[in-house]
């Protein structure tokens, strides 16, 4: 099949590039509507028990949560001054004028003293938006934060609350984006002309990588017009679709080099490439494809975007690398070496630094193994103190201010008004003033962590009544919380919500998923492997070996951002005691994916030079020296590429750049150098053994 299609390749050169620069700028054109349509949002459960409580709270309640929380901080007077009080009127007056606001309420509307502070000196104003969705709850809290800073006539002003987080966190993520590829692009520029060795072929991943990211903006675009999809699916499309364009690109250039030198005349030099490094594409796309796809079974949409992002980008990084760029190097032929800066890394060798490197654990293949799954041991060793969380405004750095105004509310107000702990019961009317619901009430009221309990309201069939309590509701202690409020005996149809109901429940959809998720990487990479290899032995070796590396990878995480050392190497961050849960998810399933790109670009050669008659060690050392300089350069790019997210200011931005970095070198390097060979010496032909009767399932290489 792929011979085929390469051979179709060199006689329709021209008219293949032609009608692919005609499709992508279409796609592209169009995939850009995606931008207008896609959203912040999507970091809760839609099937939770709390998500249920809020669809009764807004249909029978008219039930919002403020998009800004503003503490009003009269320095040394009274909140209840008069000239307090006729500042913040004005101030709330001018509020209900605004673009999307629908309502404010504050203290010195309700004279409510829960709503001040202990010292009697600040207050709170609630701020709602006309509609409830995560961009409109921004795009007020953007406004009035950038309308009136942190100060009004008199008063101080600190403002945190759902929209206000949210609109920190992405603006500072764009601002670090933007920084971030302002020094990973003009070093991945230099890097690509050091390992590709010329200009022109170091061009070539623009090939695979600008027809993938403008193939997946289209695709995206299609997507969205059916389900959400965050915007954050952009940032993995833009990363993953230059990466795989350096992977891809790095092993069919490498390839065509390599037949060129051996003789071949350019298009038989294609169609070889093609046939073999252009299989090794496929085949490695659809074992990262299935992979990112174990995001569809979470019940985030946040996360189920990058599932939907990343199955797109790799397969449309795949047709790139085996369509357009065979095309241009058919076009190209000899010239692709022209403007070379590194001849060296032009001519293709058998014999070097990885060769030799193989030979030697190949001779001590016990030591090696021993030596490094101690060392991988260390790294993982602190991932018992492992704990997940979510993102907050604790994620910004200290002195932004919405991480300052969300640390004020913990410090100078004893409860957490703006987001208590609904309580909702179905046909509850019937319960109300009965013995069994003050019970209940009284059981809740004497909950560690609890305040006080708002009266019971009613709407027709439906009752509410609310608790507030001390803590950040997106925390471990909150979720502690809920789980102790749910286990005490309650009226039928009782449902629990608010904020920290939703981190709770959110957090256990994930949990509940994550089985299931591995359960499909495992069983759909070890068949996709086995297909390709040929083995029923190197598909557990290279999943195990991967699970290894990933253990190592989050415990040095769980290292730095939990126990909080190299927190002034990283530009310092809070040290919430917490990991977040989509970051860390993203960072294990994009790395076990590139990990498993750099099994198939390895076990490909090898087996390539098994079949052609090598003994089981030549084969390992050939195919090790043939492919390893090839992952090792495509991982150092994208550890740079990601690597310059660390320069962020968002801990989980800082996290994910950290860990797909440290992740995807310390696989392309110990992993593929040092395991690789010396499990495949020990295991000598037994490598490649298969029952007669499922050898017909498998390919040749």
């Amino acid at each position: 099949m792929f011979e085929r299609l390469g051979r179709v390749i060199v006689h329709r050169k021209s008219r293949i590039l032609a009608i692919f620069l005609i499709i992508f700028i279409c796609a592209g054109a169009i995939g850009s509507l995606a931008f207008g349509r896609l959203d912040s949002g999507g970091y809760t459960n839609p099937k939770s028990e709390s998500a249920k409580a809020y669809k009764y709270l807004q249909e029978n309640f008219d039930i919002e949560d403020p998009a800004v929380v503003l503490i009003v901080d009269s320095g040394s007077r009274s909140v209840d001054d008069p000239t307090v009080t006729s500042d913040v009127l004005a101030l709330t007056a001018e509020l209900r004028q605004m673009q999307n606001i629908s309502k404010t309420f504050s203290y010195w509307d309700l004279k409510a003293p829960q709503l001040k502070s202990t010292d009697g000196k600040a207050a709170y104003i609630f701020i709602y938006a006309t509609k409830s969705d995560f961009d409109v709850l921004s795009k007020v809290a953007g406004v009035v934060t950038k309308t009136y800073g942190n100060k009004y006539r008199s008063l101080t002003l600190y403002a945190t609350g759902t929209g206000v987080a949210g609109h920190a966190i992405n603006g500072q993520i764009s601002k670090d984006l933007a920084k971030s590829e302002a020094i990973a692009i003009p070093l991945t520029f230099l890097l690509l002309l050091f390992i590709f060795g010329g200009l022109v072929a170091s061009a070539t991943p623009l090939v695979v990588g600008v027809s993938a990211i403008l193939g997946s903006f289209f695709v995206i675009f299609l997507i969205s017009l059916l389900t959400d999809v965050s915007i954050f699916a952009i940032n993995l499309i833009t990363g993953l679709g230059l990466g795989l364009g350096i992977d891809y690109s790095l092993l069919i250039v490498n390839r065509f080099r390599e037949e060129l030198h051996r003789g071949l005349s350019v298009n038989d030099a294609v169609v070889k490439t093609v046939a073999t490094a252009g299989r090794t594409v496929f085949f490695s796309g659809l074992t990262i494809m299935v992979t990112l796809g174990s995001m569809l079974i979470f019940p985030l949409y946040f996360l189920k975007s990058f599932g939907y992002a990343g199955i797109t980008v790799v397969a449309m990084a795949v047709i790139g690398a085996l369509i357009p760029l065979p095309a241009m190097l058919a076009l190209l032929g000899n010239r692709i070496d022209k403007y070379a800066v590194r001849k060296s890394a032009i001519t293709p060798k058998e014999h070097g630094g990885w060769a030799n490197t193989a030979h030697f654990v190949m001779r001590r293949p016990v030591a090696v193994l021993v030596l490094t799954l101690i060392g991988l041991g260390i790294f993982a060793a602190p991932i018992k103190d492992i704990a997940f969380g979510q993102v907050d405004s604790q994620v910004l750095p200290k002195n932004h201010p919405a991480a300052v105004s969300a640390r004020v509310v913990g410090e100078r107000f004893p409860g957490r008004e703006s987001v208590p702990v609904e309580f909702v019961i179905e046909d509850g009317t019937k319960f109300l003033g009965s013995a069994e619901l003050k019970l209940y009430q009284a059981e809740i009221g004497s909950t560690d962590g609890i305040l006080y309990l708002t009266d019971a309201v009613t709407s027709g069939r439906i009752l509410r009544f609310t608790a507030i309590h001390s803590m950040a509701p997106r925390s471990l202690p909150a979720e502690a919380l809920i789980d102790k409020l749910r286990e005490i005996p309650a009226p039928v149809g009782t449902l629990i919500g608010g904020a920290a109901a939703d981190y709770t429940d959110t957090q256990q959809g994930i949990a509940d998923a994550l089985p299931w998720a591995l359960l499909w990487i495992a069983i759909s990479v070890f068949l996709l492997l086995f297909i390709f290899t040929g083995s029923l032995l190197l598909p557990i070796k290279a999943v195990l070996l991967n699970m290894l590396s990933l253990g190592a990878t989050l415990g040095v995480i769980t290292w730095i951002f939990i126990d909080g050392h190299l927190a002034n190497l990283f530009g310092g961050f809070t040290v919430t005691g917490t990991l977040d849960t989509g970051s860390v998810i993203l960072i294990a399933v994009t790395t076990f994916g590139l990990s498993m790109d750099y099994e198939v670009f390895l076990i490909s050669r090898i087996k390539e030079e098994y079949e052609a008659g090598k003994s089981n060690a030549d084969a390992v050392a050939i195919g090790l020296q043939r492919s390893a300089r090839i992952i090792t350069a495509a991982a150092f790019v994208l550890a740079v590429v990601f690597g310059a997210f660390v320069l962020g200011g968002v801990t989980s931005i800082k996290m994910l750049g950290f860990g797909v970095a440290f992740a995807i070198l310390l696989d392309a390097t110990v992993v593929r150098g040092l395991l690789v060979p010396a499990l495949m010496r020990l295991f000598g032909n037994a490598n490649w053994w298969a029952p007669k009767q499922l050898k017909r399932f498998t390919l040749s290489h």
